[in-house]
């Protein structure tokens, strides 16, 4: 499985946070999964593994977004482009595997498929803050 593929799948775990419990969580990642054909058990547990770290890191992801997103509350962002940017953030400052231009790139295009027209200048205007700094 593609990188991309991984990261979009990853994207989608992460937006279930906003409509479930913690506690719920993680069967709702594995009802993702059922039924979805091109997933390795390793992609799955890769895929459930990356997006539980970043929610664990959840709160200091957001601080640091709402330090440089020009007065704008994480709570009050488009849930799309709330999880773009958590993801983002956690490829840019915590995956060292990953290229910034890499995850700002993929996060754009993320933003392009999946949230408003305004999405993708929103995403990179806030993202090249971290990759500045």
């Amino acid at each position: 499985m593609k990188r991309s593929e991984i990261r979009e799948n990853i994207l989608k775990l992460l937006y279930l946070d906003d409509f479930h419990d913690t506690e719920e969580l993680n069967t709702q990642f594995s009802l993702y999964f059922d039924g979805k054909k091109g997933f390795s058990k390793e992609d799955q547990e890769y895929i459930i593994n990356k997006a539980n770290d970043i929610l664990a890191h959840k709160d200091e992801i957001d601080k640091e977004i709402e330090s440089v997103s020009n007065k704008w509350k994480v709570d009050r962002m488009d849930k799309v482009d709330k999880a773009i940017l958590r993801l983002a953030y956690y490829e840019i400052k915590m995956d060292e595997e990953i290229p910034d231009r890499v995850a700002v790139n993929e996060a754009v295009e993320l933003s392009k498929k999946y949230s408003s027209d305004a999405s993708p200048k929103f995403i990179n205007g806030i993202l090249s803050n971290f990759v500045s700094e």
